[in-house]
């Protein structure tokens, strides 16, 4: 069916509302009209994640309906009676009206809900189907995505990230639905009135607080000294303000402040055109402020509060935004040192990374004698195995994090989680001022020992039709077509995700990757750096992924640039072919 068909389909549906109809019949441009309607928002692992609008390639409560509808399917063919539902919602546009759709999308099926009374972050939407015993979960979010966007992510009973096999299902079903006719609804009133609608708040919310509260390490330290820490906090306009100031307050921090221009939800992001803390201008704020109040941390949550960034001072006094690396390695040696300094380091602990997460935390890993294991990028992956460990009853799960800024501690979440990572960051802020260290200073000592590791992102934004081919072709040319050495220095092993192929180009041998398939490439030189190569699985973007190692600081900078500079023209190339 071709994108002007689809078009015709939703003009003349007489389940399309006048509103949406008369957005679609004032835009004049075809190219928009195309990008709008040339295919279906695709529900992956990840669920669906687009820009707000009408059309079949839009966040909507048609399209949010049509995947509900095939997600209730799965749901009661899976669990029967037995089929129930928890959903969050954050700060969005649109994002409380698609949080009620779909609820209303359930319990027309006869799936039971818990709908949050106001927006609350990802993580305790995780926490919260575990705790509540539901059977699936739904965050209304596009995590840091620009103000436009809005997304729906799709949880199983493990609080997990739905993973391959059940995102298939659900999506067979999504299919399946060939008219707006089918999708079922039911009014507010009448949910509540019957019982399948519940709404839910403090019961939950104090029950995961507390279950924040509990991972902390030092427990003396924080009770004694909590006070003396200087903190500046910003939500950055989404749900984290009220969850990471009540876990604060309630372990006995007192002196928080708080980013007044960015303190209230905000679905438009009026300080903050990209509401991500990887950017550093979301901190101009808080940096002003910093003159005054002096902290000795300044931390900022995404939208949602699943993602946190870190600032600190450094040894000539100026600010610095940590990257996600950075903080993901003090947080694996903080948690290893004090674990094993309080005699609680277990002889079965893992830490979990992904693949385009730094080596460093290998290095700190092998000092620890603790495991070390590689998931695909996505904290899906981490959840998985933390999944698996609890019913082999194999492992004990640490720690886990990407270089995406997400982290974390405890079981009892399975997503990342921006609360967690607040208190367990600046339990590590007070621990190190206790004994007259910056954060930096920490940093620069893990640097010292265990080696000079930078890692560096390039994002390459291609839209619509046009951008997706690029894409493959960009990935195709670098799977078949990639020359053997870059800067004169050899690669020497190839993983291909995609093919399930690990290949050392040295030895001339293979072997297979035990990681579920993903059109993913990474190539590891003979000097220690490496570079990964993906699409990303929300955006329309590709993603390049840039390590290096080297004897110093400013020595590894100048290689990094370097490597960087020559793969960008590689990758130019690849597109441009």
């Amino acid at each position: 069916m071709s994108f002007k068909e689809k078009y015709e389909l939703w003009i003349n549906s007489n389940e399309i509302d006048a509103a949406t109809k008369e957005e679609l019949k004032n835009i004049k441009d075809e190219k928009e009209l195309e990008d709008r309607f040339y295919k279906e928002l695709e529900f992956g692992t990840g669920g669906l994640r687009g820009v707000i609008g009408a059309g079949s390639n839009r966040m909507n409560i048609y399209t949010v309906g049509k995947a509900t509808q095939g997600l209730a399917e799965y749901l009661l063919k899976t669990y029967g009676h037995e089929a129930s539902a928890s959903i969050a919602y954050d700060s969005r546009i649109m994002s409380k009206e698609f949080a009620e759709t779909a609820a209303l999308v359930l319990c027309a099926n006869n799936v039971k809900v818990n709908l949050f009374e106001s927006l609350r972050p990802t993580p305790m939407l995780s926490y919260t189907v575990r705790h509540l015993k539901s059977k699936a979960g739904i965050v209304i979010t596009a995590s840091h995505n620009p103000r436009q966007y809005n997304g729906y992510k799709v949880y199983g009973e493990d609080g997990g990230q739905v993973t391959d096999n059940a995102a298939n299902e659900i999506l067979s079903n999504i299919n399946n639905i060939d008219s707006f006719s089918k999708i079922k609804k039911m009014c507010y009133s009448e949910a509540v009135s019957k019982g399948i609608l519940n709404i839910i708040g403090e019961e939950v919310d104090k029950a995961y607080i507390d279950k924040v509260k509990s991972l902390t390490i030092r427990e003396e330290l924080v009770k004694d000294k909590a006070k003396d820490l200087k903190i500046i906090y910003t939500p950055i306009h989404g749900s984290g303000n009220m969850p990471v100031r009540r876990v604060l307050r309630e372990l006995g921090y007192e002196n928080v402040s708080v980013v007044k221009e960015q303190e209230q939800p905000d679905g438009n992001f009026p300080t903050a055109a990209y509401p991500n803390p990887e950017e550093p201008k979301v901190f101009t704020l808080a940096l002003n402020m910093a003159k005054e109040v002096m902290p000795d941390i300044i931390f900022g949550t995404d939208p949602d509060c699943d993602r946190i960034g870190v600032v600190v001072k450094d040894n000539a006094g100026e600010y610095k935004v940590l990257t996600g690396n950075q903080t993901g390695v003090l947080l694996t040696h903080y948690i290893l040192s004090s674990l094993k300094e309080t005699n609680k380091l277990p002889d079965n602990g893992v830490v979990i990374k992904t693949i385009v997460t730094t080596e460093m935390a290998r290095k700190i890993n092998e000092d620890y004698n603790v495991q070390l294991i590689d998931v695909l990028t996505g904290f899906k992956y981490i959840g998985e195995k933390i999944k698996e460990f609890e019913e082999t009853n194999s492992n004990t799960y640490l720690f886990g994090f990407e270089e995406s800024y997400g982290y974390l501690a405890g079981d009892f979440v399975r997503d990342k989680d921006a609360v967690i990572a607040a208190a367990l960051i600046t339990e590590m802020t007070l621990y190190y001022k206790s004994k007259g260290m910056s954060l930096y200073d920490a940093l620069m000592n893990l640097y010292d020992k265990y080696g000079y590791y930078k890692e560096s992102l390039v994002s390459i934004e291609l839209q619509g039709k046009e951008g997706q081919e690029k894409i493959s072709k960009a990935l195709e040319y670098l799977r078949h077509s990639m020359k053997s050495t870059i800067n004169d220095v050899k690669i020497i092993r190839k993983m291909d995700y995609k093919l399930s192929i690990e290949k050392d180009l040295i030895n001339f041998e293979e072997k297979n990757i035990s990681l579920p398939k993903s059109n993913v490439l990474k190539f590891v030189l003979e000097d220690g750096s490496w570079f990964v190569v993906r699409p990303s699985g929300t955006e329309p973007k590709m993603k390049v992924y840039l390590s290096c190692v080297g004897n110093s600081l400013k020595d590894t900078d100048k290689k990094l640039e370097c490597f960087k500079n020559s793969i960008m023209e590689i990758i130019d190339t690849a597109c441009n072919l």
